[in-house]
């Protein structure tokens, strides 16, 4: 339990940097519309901060270690979201700065964040299937 509690602080951390950073880069440059960047902070405590805090209650009560799905799921789910999260912060700086991206670099930076969501579902789902099978075990 003890290892999810300390992933989901470090998630916790990035989300509270990622938020003050959005609100002073914002500040700075002077931009007042949207951006993705204000989907970094919001992301990363959800998926982060909140997923490992209720993984650690689980993984209290239930076999999930012993999951294989599960043991797929973590490196796979942390890969993702940092993943996600990156290409958030790409578009959003270059968003708030008013670059202009030729469209291979804006379809490269799409496909990167298509590619993150994509795993982040595929591990999302193991979570669940880990979920139930562990709950089966437990007799739940």
């Amino acid at each position: 339990m003890k290892k999810y509690i300390t992933l989901s602080f470090i998630y916790a951390v990035a989300a509270i940097v990622c938020g003050v950073f959005f609100r002073e880069f914002t500040k700075y440059w002077g931009f007042t519309g949207r951006t993705t960047l204000a989907f970094t902070h919001l992301h990363l405590f959800v998926l982060g901060t909140l997923l490992f805090l209720l993984v650690g209650l689980y993984a209290e009560k239930l076999p999930l270690e012993k999951q294989r799905a599960f043991r797929i799921f973590m490196p796979l789910y942390n890969l993702a979201l940092p993943f996600m999260t990156a290409m958030f912060f790409v578009r959003g700086i270059l968003q708030v700065m008013g670059t202009r991206l030729p469209a291979g670099a804006s379809a490269a930076i799409s496909g990167i964040a298509g590619l993150s969501h994509t795993m982040m579902t595929i591990a999302l789902v193991l979570l669940f299937l880990a979920l139930k099978k562990a709950a089966g075990k437990a007799g739940n």
